[in-house]
């Protein structure tokens, strides 16, 4: 697993154990595919990593000179290896940006009262990597639905399976495309058109 472009380009980044079943990295394939789609949103944004497994979507995001990411796990191994990478990542580095690791269990709900400060203003990518076929996506995506965690302009990005239903229209958020990469799928929400 490694950091597909910026200025961490090549980077290896530490994985879980391959007995480890509990952490399911996106493919270096599917996250250089998301971000191109992604482009230029990712410079300057505020970027929230929910089940953030690696850190590898939140780090690939750094990479490309977001201003400000938000890991959120609650996993031992995925916040130490989160940890780890975040360190490797920022050796020699003399940028601005901000990184931020939260523990939280994300099956409670989201982690509003934990979010820095600096973020009160919501933020432009979130990422959610809820484990497959849980149902855990749609409930993450209720949570995110009725919050005001997302910019006017911004975007989430839920990551499923491929075979998995999710709706195209929530009361703030509506779906503007699905990519599927092997078993897993990218679904994109932008909030809603005010009525």
């Amino acid at each position: 697993m490694r950091i597909i472009s910026g200025i961490q380009k090549g980077r290896k980044l530490f994985s879980p154990p391959l007995h480890e079943k509990s952490i399911r990295p996106t493919s270096d394939r599917a996250r250089e595919a998301l971000f191109s789609i992604l482009g230029d949103a990712v410079q300057n944004a505020k970027v929230l990593d929910l089940f953030a497994g690696t850190g590898a979507l939140g780090l690939e995001a750094f990479s490309r000179n977001a201003d400000f990411v938000v890991f959120v796990d609650n996993g031992r191994l995925a916040l130490d290896l989160i940890k780890k990478n975040i360190l490797l990542c920022l050796s020699g580095y003399t940028g601005t940006c901000e990184l931020r690791v939260i523990q939280h269990d994300l099956n409670k709900g989201l982690p509003l009262k934990k979010l820095p400060p600096e973020t009160s203003s919501g933020f432009d990518l979130i990422f959610a990597d809820p484990p497959y076929a849980k149902n855990v996506s749609l409930s993450v995506l209720d949570s995110i639905n009725k919050s005001n965690l997302l910019t006017e302009n911004g975007m989430l990005i839920l990551e499923e399976r491929s075979d998995i239903a999710l709706p195209s229209q929530l009361s703030q958020l509506r779906l503007i495309d699905k990519r599927v990469y092997g078993e897993c799928a990218f679904w994109l929400y932008i909030p809603s058109c005010p009525t």
